[in-house]
């Protein structure tokens, strides 16, 4: 068996110190055999679907659509209708593996409190479901996100597993991934019979790919923040699916980084994709003067701010040393986005605006 790093223990979880694994040395989780799959339909979660049922070894791999963000999160007893919906169903089918890809990170997709609702109550109701005293699940995967570790001037190079933040949460989407992560960790302790893994994913970059940092690159000119020149660090979509791929397959229990070998700066992604940068943040007012762009049709989110100054990367080894094989280095996922463009250029279809 092969362990990511572990979840840590008590309230230090969120602000991220080490700890042990919540499961007892040598134990071993059952082979994954049915799965359910909890979160938005879209393409990329739709390959992962057809990648787990090509395999022999997992019998049914079943659907559960979390929605789109805010679509009825406003309403009074939306988090506990879910999370009776998701533990029929887990009973009912008798799952043992639970892949939970509802987190959002992307502000711009709905309002501040129905993107928490969805990252936070969400993501409590969907443990909760799977923690009843009778329930079949042994296994539990959550798709997380780096912006765990935040991004700051004394950042380390990269950030192991680990690593605790260099300072606490800045952004909403930082505060929702932090507090996501303590309440997974919480029903690792709670529940030691069931192998907990969470998946720390670089930004997504990739055809196909629509989130506000694509759209930022999709600009005519990409913004950026007068003197400085970011590290970015991506991971194609196809890793993403094949890492998810991998720990549900395997016994993956931990914490593990996922993002593409290679860091870029700004300005050789924007070489690559063959677009200006455009300096038009002041290092010293970013937040004020990214809301004036807003009236041209651009919108910065604040999670993406703070990359354009200080950027950021993880490290990546763990994964790898559990046989884990990127296809693509960050280089190639801009490169194919690159391709993607040209594309959508040629044929005549608009890139689509910050909005």
């Amino acid at each position: 068996m092969v362990e990511g790093h572990g979840f840590p223990a008590g309230p230090d979880r969120a602000r991220g110190r080490e700890g042990p694994h919540p499961l007892s040395p040598g134990s071993s989780p059952p082979t994954a055999r049915r799965v359910l799959l909890i979160g938005p339909r879209t393409p990329w979660r739709s390959r992962l679907a057809e990648a787990l049922e090509a395999g022999e070894q997992i019998e049914a791999v079943l659907d559960f659509d979390a929605g789109e963000a805010g679509r009825g999160l406003e309403r009074p007893g939306h988090a506990a209708d879910q999370r009776a919906s998701i533990e029929r169903i887990v009973n009912r089918e008798r799952i043992d593996t639970v892949v939970d890809t509802r987190l959002l990170v992307d502000s711009t997709l709905a309002r501040a409190r129905e993107i928490h609702e969805s990252n936070v109550i969400g993501t409590e109701s969907v443990l909760a479901a799977c923690g009843g005293p009778r329930s079949p699940v042994r296994r539990f995967v959550f798709k997380s996100s780096a912006h765990y570790y935040g991004c700051g001037p004394d950042d380390p190079a990269f950030f192991t597993e680990t690593m605790r933040r260099s300072r606490p949460p800045r952004t909403r989407i930082e505060r929702d991934v932090v507090e996501a992560e303590a309440l997974v960790s919480d029903y690792a302790v709670k529940h030691p019979a069931v192998s907990v893994t969470v998946l720390r994913c670089a930004e997504v970059l990739g055809p196909g790919v629509e989130d506000a940092r694509a759209r930022l690159l999709g600009q005519p000119a990409i913004p950026a923040v007068l003197g400085f020149d970011p590290r970015c660090q991506f991971v194609h979509p196809d890793d993403v699916v094949r890492a998810l791929e991998h720990v549900v397959r395997g016994d993956r229990a931990g914490i593990f980084n996922v993002a593409a070998d290679g860091v870029l700066s700004l300005s050789e992604v924007s070489a690559l994709l063959g677009r200006p940068l455009a300096p038009v943040l002041s290092p010293l007012a970013t937040g004020l003067l990214a809301k004036p762009l807003r009236l041209l049709g651009v919108r910065i989110p604040d999670e993406i701010v703070g990359r354009l100054r200080f950027g950021g990367a993880v490290d990546n080894r763990l994964l790898k040393a559990a046989g884990f094989v990127y296809e693509y280095t960050s280089r190639e996922a801009v490169q194919k986005l690159a391709e993607d463009q040209r594309r959508d250029s040629a044929s005549g279809r608009a890139q689509p605006r910050l909005q």
